[in-house]
C-alpha cells in the first residue's frame, strides 16, 4: 500500500510504499485497550503507605481495667476505632503493573497505526528542519498540513524542533523510539516523517 506523502518546502506530493502488514492490519479493540490501560497502570507509583494497628506508636498497655470504670473496654490504644489508632484495611506500596507480551504490543501498535491511516489522521511529511528555534515557523507548518494539534514523530527531535514546538498547546514532539500505544492514541493527528514511517515499518513488521 502507499501513502500520501506531503512536502514542507515546495509544491506537489509524492508516495511511499509502506507495508501492509503494520499500515493496514486489522483494527483489534479488545487488544488495544488492553495495552493502554497496561501502559497507564505501569506509570502508576503505588506507593501509598497507611500503618496498620502493629505499625502504629505505642498501644502497649492496656488504656484502663477490664470492668468498673463505666467505659468500653479496650485492649490498646492502637486500635482502629480510636484517633490516632492503625488503619483496618491499610494501604501498602505494590506494583500495578500488567503482563503485556511483545507479540501483544506489536500487535497493538500495528492496529493503532492502520486505524490511523484508515481515519485519515496520519499525515506523513517529507522531513521537519528547523534552521533555528521558531514557535511560529511551527504552528504554520502545522497549519499548513491541518495539524494544529498533533503527535509530531521524527527520526531524531534536534533542539531547534524541540524548542520549536515545547509552548504549542495540545503538540507533542518525540523520536521514533520513544512511540508507544499510549501517545499514538492520546493525540488528536499524528505527524511524521518519511523516515520515521520506515523506521517503524522495519521495527513492527
Amino acid at each position: 500500500m502507499k501513502l500520501k506523502v506531503n512536502k514542507l518546502k515546495g509544491s506537489g506530493d509524492a508516495s511511499i510504499a509502506v507495508n501492509e502488514t503494520v499500515f493496514g492490519a486489522e483494527f483489534k479493540e479488545a487488544l488495544v485497550h488492553q495495552v493502554v490501560t497496561s501502559y497507564l497502570a505501569a506509570a502508576r507509583s503505588g506507593c501509598q503507605k497507611q500503618k496498620t494497628r502493629s505499625e502504629v506508636s505505642g498501644g502497649g498497655k492496656k488504656p484502663w481495667r477490664q470492668k468498673g470504670t463505666g467505659r468500653a473496654r479496650s485492649g490498646t490504644s492502637s486500635s482502629p476505632i480510636w484517633t490516632g489508632g492503625g488503619v483496618t484495611f491499610a494501604a501498602a506500596p505494590r506494583s500495578y503493573k500488567q503482563k503485556v507480551n511483545k507479540k501483544m504490543y506489536r500487535g497493538a501498535v500495528r492496529s493503532i497505526l492502520s486505524k490511523l491511516v484508515e481515519e485519515g489522521l496520519l499525515v506523513v511529511v517529507d522531513k521537519f528542519e528547523m534552521k533555528q528555534p521558531k514557535t511560529k515557523d511551527m504552528k504554520e507548518l502545522l497549519k499548513k498540513l491541518d495539524a494544529e494539534k498533533a503527535l509530531i514523530v521524527c527520526e531524531e527531535v534536534d533542539q531547534n524542533l524541540f524548542l520549536s514546538a515545547r509552548n504549542l498547546v495540545g503538540v507533542n514532539m518525540i523520536d521514533v523510539h520513544s512511540v508507544d500505544p499510549y501517545n499514538l492514541v492520546n493525540n488528536a493527528k499524528v505527524v511524521m516523517t518519511e523516515g520515521a514511517v520506515k523506521k517503524i515499518e522495519e521495527m513492527y513488521a
